[in-house]
């Protein structure tokens, strides 16, 4: 595997600075045991609201940073990391969220990891959702290994800790799909809103590109074209673009993922990373 990233370090987002080294400390070797806390450590918004939880409770689902969200969480209880809480004491946050806490412990713990933005097909019969997860590089298998850290323990799934070929497709895989015929689009979309369609799918491969970079961005993050591409504003050459993005996903050459982020339609600002 080319080294030009190296998925073992953190990226902006992902660094656990300022984290009580004590709480990660029974965090564990093995990768699904890594990940198994975090399912007990976020509440989804719309759960969180039917808590009756206070605003500045649900705010944090616009926090990016892993360490931040980590602080908030030992906060509420400064209980190890790997102690379960009660719905009413974790950090409201997406499935990115999830995501993101995964692969940052993965990555505290030496374990190869990124985040993969996309869409899950278990959900929903017959609809694919906007969905995150996170994937770890096996040592013994010599290949990434997909798990969803937001229903491990749960019933969603019988193995979330393996994902299977077509459970869950990264923006690229759905956009790839797309072009070929082989999905319908208007399956593709986020749950309960309008938004559907190939502009979500856009918007994916775009995010998963950026994520595939050590750049895990807010689900409603928009830069370069995106906004233009929701709202179906642009042409065949933001397509081909597109294309091109997701046969370099696809391929996982770490060089060539690392020159086409670069790209001026692509790259995220260092001003949203930082925000």
């Amino acid at each position: 595997m080319n080294a030009a990233i190296d998925y073992t370090t953190p990226g902006p987002l992902t660094g656990l600075g300022g984290v009580d080294p004590r709480s990660l400390s029974h965090l564990g070797d093995d990768p699904v045991e890594v990940c198994f806390p975090v399912h007990n450590l976020v509440i989804q918004p719309d759960a969180a609201a039917s808590l009756g939880l206070p605003p500045d409770r649900l705010a944090t689902n616009q926090i990016r940073p892993a360490a931040a969200l980590i602080r908030s969480v030992l906060e509420l209880d400064p209980a190890p990391l790997t102690t379960p809480r009660a719905p009413d004491r974790r950090v409201v946050g997406t499935c990115r969220h999830f995501a993101v806490i995964a692969c940052s412990f993965l990555r505290h713990q030496g374990i190869p990891a990124r985040v993969r933005c996309g869409f899950a097909t278990y959900f929903q019969p017959g609809q694919a959702l906007d969905h995150w997860i996170t994937e770890y590089r096996s040592r013994s298998e010599d290949r990434w290994v997909r798990v969803d850290p937001e229903i491990l323990g749960g019933e969603v799934l019988e193995c979330p800790e393996r994902l299977q070929p077509g459970e869950f497709l990264s923006g690229g895989e759905a956009w790839s799909a797309f072009r070929r015929g082989e999905v319908d689009a208007a399956t593709f979309g986020v749950y309960g809103t309008d938004n559907w369609g190939p502009a979500e799918i856009r918007g994916n491969a775009v995010k998963d590109l950026a994520a595939l970079n050590k750049v895990e961005m807010l689900p409603w993050d928009e830069w370069g074209r995106m906004t233009a591409a929701y709202n179906n504003e642009t042409g065949a050459d933001y397509d081909d673009l597109l294309d091109t993005l997701a046969r370099v996903c696809d391929a996982d050459d770490q060089g060539a993922l690392c020159a086409l982020y670069a790209h001026v339609d692509l790259l995220v600002p260092p001003d949203m990373i930082s925000a």
